[in-house]
């Protein structure tokens, strides 16, 4: 198989065209405490830990990204929720704590050009040069996704979008729960499985069944949803892993709690590793809807990514995560 070339991912950073809007940057994180009434672990799936193959050689991957060299990797036993955080979940967390998120408080956040009303184009502001299928929507954010004239009703089931890694980090320190490491997050993708590209196997469509929510014809003009959807899905959509834990590939990029670095295997001890040097970019895992193999390529398990950690775009949320002890 030929190695695939190097592509930058579908993703957009904030940085790429926040002078250009006029916004200031939130002045600080805003103080949240651990006030959610439920336990942490409730509705968590236990994971029991240990050695497994992470990364991989594969000629199809993006050596430029780190995704190798594949090695032993041991984590502790760990919980982490089945589906990514919902917007029912998220808008009880903004309920219980009245949290700004960072696309709020700049005033714009990245959606797709295909989402975007002719109305709410008129105002778009700007466009990355790298990344041109994100339009700069002022007034968008996790409630109103695609701008000021759309909302989340129908989507409560859905992944939560446009939230950045502090927003998520927020988000975990009033559920008492925190982000999945690199290692646990591929451990618990990985379901049981050894070296294979998917959580299920080494087909994308096993019997040509549609088993995630990717990009299904022309990047980034024409999408046929073959899968069944455009934009997100519900998060429990498709088959679960091994593990019982759904849209491990595709639907939407996960924030993990790792900086990001391409030396991350040589970087990382093999036992319970995590990269903590801040390098500018958070980690992110899984893919998303916006993901073709044509291009992105990156909704296979080991498969890395990062933006940095004030960005938000309608493809990223995140999945919790909860230390055993």
């Amino acid at each position: 198989m030929e190695q695939q070339p190097i592509k930058a991912c579908c993703a957009a950073r904030r940085s790429d065209v926040s002078a250009a809007t006029g916004q200031e940057p939130p002045r600080s994180p805003q103080p949240v405490e651990a006030t959610s009434s439920r336990n942490p672990s409730d509705g968590l799936v236990l994971l029991p830990g240990g050695e497994f193959v992470m990364g991989t050689d594969s000629r199809e991957g993006f050596p430029a990204d780190g995704e190798g060299p594949e090695r032993p990797v041991r984590v502790d036993p760990f919980y982490i929720a089945p589906y990514a955080v919902t917007n029912t979940q998220f808008q009880q967390f903004v309920e219980e704590t009245g949290y700004v998120t960072e696309a709020e408080q700049f005033g714009w956040t990245y959606v797709f050009h295909l989402f975007v009303s002719e109305e709410m184009k008129r105002e778009v502001v700007n466009v990355p040069q790298a990344t041109p299928w994100w339009y700069v929507v002022s007034g968008a954010h996790w409630a109103k996704p695609e701008g000021r004239d759309s909302d989340i009703r129908g989507r409560m089931d859905h992944p939560v979008v446009h939230v950045s890694w502090n927003d998520a980090e927020a988000y975990c320190r009033w559920s008492g729960q925190r982000l999945p490491t690199e290692a646990e997050w591929e451990y618990a993708a990985r379901g049981g499985l050894e070296r294979k590209t998917y959580p299920w196997g080494d087909l994308l469509k096993p019997d040509g069944e549609h088993r995630c929510n990717i990009w299904q014809g022309k990047f980034p003009v024409k999408n046929n949803a073959s899968d069944g959807y455009e934009g997100t899905a519900p998060v429990d959509a498709y088959k679960p892993n091994g593990y019982g834990l759904y849209n491990m590939a595709g639907n939407v990029w996960e924030w993990c709690a790792d900086w990001f670095t391409p030396a991350y295997h040589q970087a990382t001890p093999s036992e319970n590793p995590r990269f903590e040097q801040p390098t500018g970019r958070r980690s992110m895992r899984g893919g998303s809807y916006l993901c073709h193999r044509s291009y992105c390529n990156r909704y296979r398990v080991a498969a890395r990514s990062s933006n940095t950690p004030d960005s938000s775009t309608g493809n990223a949320g995140f999945r919790v995560a909860l230390s055993a002890e």
